[in-house]
């Protein structure tokens, strides 16, 4: 810890909530295609169609609608009694319309900061220069980033398509610190806590209420942190 230079901070559903946004909005989708499939049936399908368009789309909003407007095809298309939504082999208008709703509503949604955020940035700041290290697409995050009110605390934004080890080198390269000198704080072992650990790092695992499968991972074998709320990393740093 006497060496600590740099704090990084993951920014969805570390600092502000998010997954709730998409699961929300994945809970109208399945109501709105009840009549063609179950939801689970539909979870497993549009994660399906996710992973095939992450090289493609990356990560965030707008990759998830166009997630959304494919699976749906595929379903209603597929399912027996398709007829209902199609004309002329066509789709119902108004479901993409509908669905295109869903993506803009997770990109309007108001920002909602995490308990202890604003009350332990200032204490960080005043030790150490903090940095955020979050994945999505660009104009999303910086629009998050914006309006929640905290980018004052931060020295540096990087925002990457994915955080594997070797962004993490590099980030630290170009900030001119030692691994032993960066901690990750984040709500993802498989992103903020794994690769941290792996090139040296110190890591803060702080878990969300629930995790997207594509985020799960085992549990690291190298040491690291794990906290229930932000103000307990106080107490590490201690």
């Amino acid at each position: 810890m006497n060496k600590l230079k740099i704090i990084g901070f993951d920014a969805d559903d570390t600092l502000w909530e998010n997954g709730l946004y998409f699961r929300k909005a994945e809970q109208e989708f399945a109501l709105m295609l009840r009549n063609f499939i179950d939801p689970d049936s539909l979870h497993a399908r549009l994660y399906a169609v996710e992973m095939k368009n992450m090289p493609t789309y990356g990560y965030g909003a707008m990759a998830y609608t166009l997630s959304l407007i494919e699976t749906a095809l595929d379903v209603i298309h597929s399912a027996p009694n398709s007829s209902k939504a199609l004309s002329q082999g066509k789709i119902d208008s108004g479901i993409i319309e509908r669905i295109l709703g869903l993506g803009r509503g997770i990109l309007s949604h108001p920002i909602e900061l995490l308990p202890d955020v604003e009350s332990i940035l200032p204490v960080l700041q005043a030790r150490y220069r903090l940095i955020i290290v979050t994945k999505g697409d660009i104009l999303d995050q910086e629009r998050k980033l914006s309006k929640s009110g905290l980018l004052p605390y931060f020295h540096h934004i990087e925002i990457v398509s994915e955080k594997h080890e070797e962004n993490y080198r590099d980030l630290l390269r170009r900030l001119d610190v030692a691994p032993a000198e960066f901690m990750m704080v984040g709500n993802s072992l498989k992103s903020d806590v794994l690769p941290v650990l792996n090139i040296g790092g110190q890591a803060v695992h702080v878990p969300a209420a629930s995790i997207w499968e594509h985020e799960q991972c085992e549990k690291p074998l190298s040491p690291y942190y794990e906290i229930n709320r932000l103000g307990q990393l106080l107490t590490v740093l201690a």
